[in-house]
């Protein structure tokens, strides 16, 4: 299934973006090689430090470019080539100098999560399409109606959002909401990620975390072997070991893999904790606000920037979602005879951690090798 988010309407609308994202990638990449080039002496902390600068510095140039040109970049494409320049710098250059069995290891590793990152681009989330009559029917037999905002209300007047259970014996699809990206309505709808270039809802929601789990171990391994691969490059002298572009290029993807793994850990950590309480991210923060920013810079600075948000304010933006959706809303009476009332947040599908996972993970069961 074609991705809602996209749909690639014209060749133009796909190959321009794709191709912007792929200098900016070549850019980002051998930009990263002037750090182990001229500050090869530096502790790791240091050189860390300075490949972050060199990110924000070559982010800031596409900004600029993106200003001036008016062309934007594709996210989707902009973790492909990376993953691909990675990839091809193990090949080309670490390989000779990792043992069989973890090359073998290391390969299927980035085969498999090259197979899930296809099919979680061509998944369908849970699409509940609002142009027929299915939406109606959904939507007629759901309990607890959630408003929707001025924007949602012009594309589909008719439509409200609803996430109780359905009336008692009519099984149809709990927590329906509506993705403004992607102009539709989505079954279990967590966020959109903008990295994956899709919804991320019911139907492919175990996809998205395998992924997750995927590229933090691919990348973990990666630095493990670029590591190996310098290492044993140290028995040469130091001076031809600064000036060799392989071994730049190993430390340069390595450092790189090193500032994507901590925030992915954490973002990981985050959505374990989503599911334990049966919350979906959409529910808690206007994670959409951070979806639109440049697709240049989303891997380097809006999961960054979300995951300070969730961290450091995490009530504050729990307070700016749930009052859309009445289910989360608990009205109670601040004293007896008193017509003031006060409104505090309430989830009323956590049923307890264990039965939290084995919800998530039945529903998951008969999605996630479907999953096309």
């Amino acid at each position: 299934m074609v991705p809602l988010g996209s749909q690639y309407p014209s060749p133009s609308n796909f190959v321009l973006p794709s191709f912007i994202s792929f200098i900016f990638v070549l850019l980002s990449q051998f930009a990263l090689t002037v750090v182990p080039r001229y500050f090869f002496s530096f502790p790791l902390l240091a050189k860390l430090v300075l490949s972050a600068i060199l990110l924000l510095a070559v982010t800031g140039f596409g900004r600029c470019c993106k200003r001036l040109v008016r062309v934007y970049a594709s996210a989707p494409a902009f973790v492909f080539f990376n993953f691909l320049f990675i990839w091809g710098v193990y090949i080309f250059v670490i390989r000779e100098a990792i043992p069989s069995f973890s090359d073998v290891v290391f390969n299927a590793e980035l085969s498999l999560l090259m197979i899930g990152y296809y099919r979680i681009l061509r998944s369908d989330p849970g699409l509940v399409p609002h142009e027929s009559s299915s939406l109606d029917t959904i939507m007629g037999n759901i309990n607890s109606e959630v408003k929707l905002d001025s924007e949602e209300e012009e594309l589909s007047p008719s439509h409200k959002q609803h996430s109780k259970e359905a009336e008692e014996g009519y099984p149809v699809p709990r927590r329906v909401r509506y993705c403004r990206h992607c102009k539709a309505y989505i079954w279990g709808f967590d966020h959109h990620c903008p990295a994956f270039g899709n919804c991320i809802g019911q139907k492919n929601h175990a996809l998205f975390m395998a992924l997750l789990v995927g590229f933090i171990i691919a990348e973990a391994s990666y630095v493990v072997l670029s590591t190996q691969f310098v290492t044993k490059s140290q028995s040469m002298d130091e001076t031809v070991l600064e000036s060799n572009p392989a071994s730049n290029l190993a430390t340069s993807t390595m450092l790189f893999c090193l500032l994507q793994v901590p925030w992915q850990v954490v973002f990981l950590i985050w959505h374990i904790y989503c599911i334990c309480f049966n919350i979906k991210t959409d529910e808690w923060a206007p994670f959409n606000v951070l979806g639109h920013l440049d697709t240049v810079t989303t891997m380097i600075r809006s999961q960054l920037v979300y995951v300070f948000l969730r961290f450091t304010m995490l009530w504050e933006f729990q307070e700016i979602n749930w009052n859309k959706y009445p289910e989360f809303q608990l009205t109670l009476q601040c004293q007896p005879g008193s017509t003031s009332v006060e409104t505090k947040f309430r989830n009323p599908y956590d049923r307890g951690i264990l039965s939290n996972v084995n919800e998530f993970l039945a529903a998951s069961k008969s999605q996630f090798w479907c999953t096309c």
